[in-house]
């Protein structure tokens, strides 16, 4: 049905509660992109939060919905909440069916397009997210507020700080820095999200020879650092110059942030010469 005709009870848990996980899927050509691993991703949430879904259902949906949509250029967004239930902050007992939603949305064109060639700035925000930052959970209001003082500080994004300086993520992106040619990525643990891109990167730094550094890259080695970039569902790999107002490294995008941008859209050419 239409987006704007869907109807939700205001009893859902992920209403009342944020009680509820999700995903954002890129569509390329009419097909999701890296749809294995994001399937995964979910039942991974999913198991963490105890919410009992059908995922491969989910995904059987999923590629119906992409299917009738016609979108050829876009993204997928699901998400799967405890379901609706009297307000208690107990889990409902016995359990409620979980709601399901799924819809897509059209991109048009690159929405990074103008600062793929000059770099995007970002500003440091304190991390004061809750401590399971590894469920992509729908509770993203502390996400929300860090973005949202990145934009009125005229910055894309903004660059999360935790209590020991320790540089965790973006509020919807992962992070990483470059020294010395050396791609330096945060080893995963609950504070970040084990991002589908950024595994991808990791991959693809591999068949690239590029080594990667198993690095807490604290916030005090901003200004050491050669290169710094995001990667994220939509902003695929994204160069960054400035935070806080101070170029990195030459303030120009790097040369091992280009390599891996069009590593990742020779891999992307690839996979779509695969899928026809």
């Amino acid at each position: 049905m239409p987006l704007d005709d869907v109807r939700v009870s205001v009893l859902d848990r992920a209403f009342m509660f944020g009680d509820a996980v999700y995903e954002v899927i890129r569509v390329y050509s009419g097909r999701a992109f890296l749809r294995g691993p994001h399937m995964d991703r979910l039942r991974r949430s999913l198991k963490e939060i105890r919410i009992n879904a059908d995922v491969d259902r989910i995904d059987a949906r999923m590629g119906e919905t992409l299917s009738r949509s016609g979108v050829a250029e876009g993204m997928v967004y699901i998400q799967v909440t405890r379901g609706a239930a009297p307000r208690r902050h107990q889990f409902p007992d016995p359990p409620v069916p979980p709601n399901e939603l799924i819809y897509i949305e059209p991109l048009d064109g690159d929405p990074y397009d103008h600062l793929r060639e000059n770099g995007a700035s970002l500003l440091t925000v304190p991390d004061f997210r809750w401590g399971r930052c590894d469920i992509k959970s729908v509770n993203l209001l502390a996400n929300c507020m860090a973005a949202q003082q990145a934009k009125a500080a005229g910055c894309l994004e903004a660059l999360l700080i935790a209590e020991d300086g320790t540089v965790t993520e973006g509020s919807h992106t992962s992070a990483f820095g470059v020294k010395d040619g050396k791609v330096i990525a945060s080893p995963l643990d609950e504070r970040i999200l084990p991002g589908i891109t950024r595994a991808l990167m990791l991959e693809l730094c591999r068949r690239a020879g590029v080594e990667v550094v198993q690095h807490r890259m604290q916030q005090s080695d901003l200004t050491q650092i050669d290169e710094l970039f995001l990667t994220g569902t939509t902003s695929e790999v994204l160069p960054v110059t400035k935070v806080d107002d101070k170029p990195i490294g030459t303030g120009r995008p790097g040369p091992v942030t280009a390599r891996l941008y069009e590593a990742y859209h020779a891999h992307l050419q690839d996979w779509l010469k695969e899928s026809d």
